[in-house]
């Protein structure tokens, strides 16, 4: 017999806050050192290089690009977008700088030493995370699939579907490419999905949980989101939006979820 209304209400609604078992193994993580950040920035593209983070912010209005001191926080470059873009992922590209938009189809190319915009380009679908490997640009768009791009001209090339297990993953956000593997934030998730390039298995999940105690996050959007890498120093850096530190970790070995 079918179940009562309520009954029914109450079950759906601990499904839904119910999370789902993960088919990778968990690793956990060991802080190293603590970066200052800025609570302005709405983090949504990240990456390191030559000693210095750079760090695409959104909000409609409020969006920059923004070159900073690590030890300090404080900005060495910054570009004010055009308050009609909300800006999202950036990747390092030779001597440019490539940088798109959420929701209005338009990326930019930029020069990186002087951040003087030298190129626009435009494309179908919503703009998320961006990093790239030596030969091709890695996106996503918030759902569960990984797109490859041809860095000049921005043509998918090919993509990957996330899958833990059987189960897909979406909200894909903020990517990192380290050591062959695509690192993904997981929209409202402390986890970072370690995901193959080849067939888009989950190899491993980074649990985060607790990095940034709740009293120091600005609200309920104030979530993980950017991740740095530091293929020199092999170094990982994390840090959220509007969050008040960049962390430096070290992933510990894995164990079963």
């Amino acid at each position: 017999m079918p179940l009562p209304r309520l009954f029914r209400t109450k079950l759906a609604l601990l499904l839904t806050l119910t999370l789902p078992c993960l088919a990778a193994p968990v690793e956990h993580y060991k802080i190293i050192h603590k970066y200052p950040h800025s609570t302005d920035s709405y983090t949504e593209g990240f990456f390191y290089l030559n000693g210095l983070f750079y760090e695409g912010t959104g909000l409609t209005g409020h969006s920059a690009i923004l070159v900073t001191q690590p030890e300090t926080g404080k900005p060495v470059q910054q570009l004010e977008l055009s308050p009609q873009y909300f800006g999202e992922g950036i990747v390092d590209w030779g001597p440019n700088l490539i940088e798109w938009t959420w929701q209005t189809h338009i990326g930019f190319v930029y020069d990186r030493f002087s951040l003087r915009q030298i190129a626009q380009f435009h494309y179908q679908g919503e703009g998320w995370g961006m990093t790239r490997t030596a030969k091709e640009l890695i996106t996503s768009d918030g759902t569960d699939t990984l797109r490859f791009r041809n860095p000049t001209t921005f043509a998918e090339t090919r993509h990957i579907v996330v899958k833990d297990g059987g189960r897909s993953v979406d909200q894909l956000n903020e990517l990192e490419y380290i050591h062959g593997e695509i690192y993904a934030n997981v929209w409202h998730s402390d986890r970072i999905a370690r995901i193959s390039p080849l067939d888009g298995h989950v190899i491993a999940w980074i649990d985060l949980t607790g990095i940034l105690p709740d009293d120091q996050r600005v609200n309920a959007e104030s979530v993980l989101n950017g991740i740095a890498y530091d293929p020199k120093g092999d170094r990982i850096f994390v840090t959220g939006k509007q969050w008040p530190t960049i962390f430096e970790i070290k992933v510990l070995p894995t164990s079963k979820p």
